[in-house]
């Protein structure tokens, strides 16, 4: 049994197992719990997230930028979902993904679909 509140509420099913919907960063990503003393119910946080490692990243293809291109489009285009753009900026090592289309002419490593 745990003393842990938030991992008791988990594993009542009070609360789902990821907050974050399955296209989400942060989809399975570890939460922890902040307590400021004894008897302090405490406030739950989610843990860092990692970026993988370039070799660690199937890349499918490169994208050359052209005008008015966003990140929400590439991912859209590559994966019919505009919310996965984040997988493209990890791929290509970036925290801001608005780096990625910034630059006319710039190459931009299209990552595999998961799975593939």
């Amino acid at each position: 049994m745990t003393t842990d509140p938030v991992q008791a509420l988990i594993d009542a099913g009070a609360i789902p197992t990821s907050p974050f919907a399955p296209n989400s960063r942060y989809f399975g990503t570890a939460f922890g719990l902040y307590q400021k003393g004894p008897g302090d119910p405490g406030t739950a946080y989610v843990l860092r997230r990692f970026i993988p490692q370039p070799a660690d990243i199937a890349v499918l293809l490169e994208h050359i930028v052209q005008g008015g291109e966003r990140p929400d489009l590439l991912a859209f285009r590559a994966f019919t979902d505009a919310e996965l753009y984040w997988r493209i900026a990890d791929a290509n090592r970036v925290t801001d993904p608005f780096e990625l289309t910034d630059t006319l002419g710039a190459r931009v490593a299209i990552p595999a679909p998961t799975g593939v």
